[in-house]
């Protein structure tokens, strides 16, 4: 069964599946069986642009210094993702600090957007989180969206309103 909400309509009586989804519910569902349901609220592409609007703004105003670690906005936003908490992360036990270390620049080499981080014999390996609609509902994506928003704001030394307001100004 795949992850995507389904999508149903109330008739009154039953939630019944949209006929696109009715292969689906039928080889996933056991009649007779209970299963819950959960309200679903898309996003809007309107908050989903601003988000790409004052990300690229922010990059447009990056320090010099800082102009190499991020290559593209689409660096900077997943650098503040996982700088904001919005991540998936592994460890992995390498042995020694050594060791750890050459494992961590081996994966930030094959990773672009990963973070490694060594603590001791581990290597800690940090990967945004897709803020995609099927990865993320409407409500952990605002909260993403604020925490990037003010993670990229620090990062050029402005307010969240103040980019906020530079970034609608040039879309």
């Amino acid at each position: 069964m795949t992850s995507a909400p389904i999508l149903f309509q109330w008739n009154g009586e039953a939630m019944v599946p949209h006929r696109r989804f009715q292969a689906e519910c039928d080889r996933a569902f056991v009649v007779g069986e209970k299963y819950r349901l959960a309200e679903w609220h898309d996003r809007s592409t309107a908050t989903h642009n601003h988000e790409f609007a004052f990300v690229a703004e922010a990059w447009a105003q990056l320090p010099d210094h800082l102009a190499s670690q991020f290559p593209t906005p689409e660096h900077l936003r997943k650098r503040a993702l996982i700088d904001a908490g919005y991540y998936h992360e592994q460890a992995v036990d390498a042995g020694s600090n050594a060791a750890a270390v050459r494992v961590a620049r081996f994966i930030a080499a094959m990773e672009e957007y990963s973070v490694a981080v060594v603590q001791g014999p581990l290597v800690v390996v940090r990967k945004p989180k897709s803020q995609s609609r099927r990865a993320m509902g409407k409500e952990e994506f605002q909260a993403s969206k604020q925490a990037v928003l003010e993670t990229v704001s620090a990062v050029i030394g402005v307010s969240p309103e103040t980019l906020t307001r530079n970034a609608s100004r040039a879309a």
